[in-house]
């Protein structure tokens, strides 16, 4: 087991509450050693489930959007009840809501998974009401409720969760994490739902309104190579790679030299990662560089991936890029919930 990630909370103390994140295999890697990756993303694009899910808006359900959970390979450990239950869930700045299996799930995913047992928790308390969350490649419904929930050293109590009771699709099956955990604003969660981070804040657990995320116009050699009119960018912890417009990320690959495989990723030799240069970020006046050796994935047989992806659904805001899992492992990164700003040094 490698813990190579931290989640930071600034606690009373005026210390750094450090919780270690674990180094996990991707849904991918699972998904291609069971040789279902083709049908997969052929199966779960996320452009069609994206206008599917746009006609069949239910105002019951809450929509998430598509998320590229597929190259995740870092999630934290929390436990929820008393005596404590323990969980390997997502930390997701994209989201805001916290859910996790429960023994009453019927779902094949939820066999795969650890599941929240209500009755072995003495503090734990049921609402009745029902939860309905929709993702691109599938969804998950259960029941609200509410328990202590522990991160690190910190303990909130009577915090709302979700227990699901169907996870349907295959969406679930082949992750190694059980659930989900939000630390987005509350306008991202359920309707009168605190999320856990607010309620950390409000119950006194830590001074500042604010925390750090560390895992472990766009220019090439000078020359800009997208975003050159400049460009909206969102850092988001529930994303793997570096995701932008469809037409920006395929000028990359052709410049990375990276090719269209027959499963729809992007492929390159693995010797390039030793030749080709930084692609730099500039944020603010401020220069990111990304090197090869982050942007470019190692795989099997002499063969890499890029970790830069298109966004599909990008008609609506066609230049939004996302800094995911690659550039958030290069800069210590501090969501500042209290100023709505970010801020970022180069990681130690």
């Amino acid at each position: 087991m490698k813990w190579l990630g931290v989640l930071w909370l600034v606690a009373l103390s005026e210390c750094l509450v450090k919780i270690p994140l674990m180094k996990i295999k991707s849904m991918r890697e699972n998904l291609r050693e069971s040789d279902m990756l083709k049908d997969y993303l052929e199966k779960y694009p996320r452009s069609r489930a994206h206008v599917l899910l746009e006609q069949r808006r239910n105002p019951a359900v809450t929509y998430e959007p598509m998320r590229n959970y597929l190259d995740l390979v870092y999630v934290g450990v929390i436990s929820i009840g008393t005596p404590p239950q323990e969980f390997k869930v997502v930390l997701d700045t994209g989201s805001a809501y916290l859910w996790v299996p429960s023994i009453y799930c019927s779902s094949p995913a939820c066999a795969n998974h650890k599941v929240f047992n209500p009755l072995r928790s003495s503090t734990f308390l049921v609402s009745g009401r029902p939860v309905n969350v929709a993702y691109g490649s599938g969804e998950m419904s259960g029941f609200l409720a509410y328990d202590t929930v522990k991160i690190g050293d910190l303990m909130v109590v009577a915090q709302a969760f979700g227990l699901s009771l169907e996870e349907p699709g295959t969406f679930m099956e082949y992750a190694i994490f059980d659930g989900i955990l939000g630390l987005g604003y509350p306008d991202l969660s359920l309707q009168g739902i605190l999320p856990v981070f607010d309620n950390l804040w409000l119950q006194g657990l830590i001074p500042q309104n604010l925390f750090a995320f560390y895992l472990s116009s766009i220019s090439m050699n000078g020359e800009v190579i997208a975003c050159e009119s400049g460009c909206q960018g969102i850092m988001d912890t529930g994303t793997s790679l570096l995701t932008g417009p469809r037409n920006a990320i395929r000028n990359i690959q052709n410049l990375i030299g990276a090719k269209a495989s027959s499963d729809g990723e992007y492929v390159l030799k693995c010797d390039t990662i030793n030749t080709l240069p930084d692609i730099v970020f500039t944020i603010n006046g401020v220069t990111y560089p990304v090197p090869a050796s982050a942007y470019i994935r190692k795989g099997h047989s002499h063969i890499c991936s890029s970790n830069f992806e298109e966004d599909l659904d990008d008609s609506s805001d066609p230049e939004m890029w996302v800094l995911g899992d690659v550039f958030l492992r290069l800069y210590f990164t501090v969501f500042d919930r209290a100023n709505n700003r970010i801020g970022l040094a180069p990681a130690v």
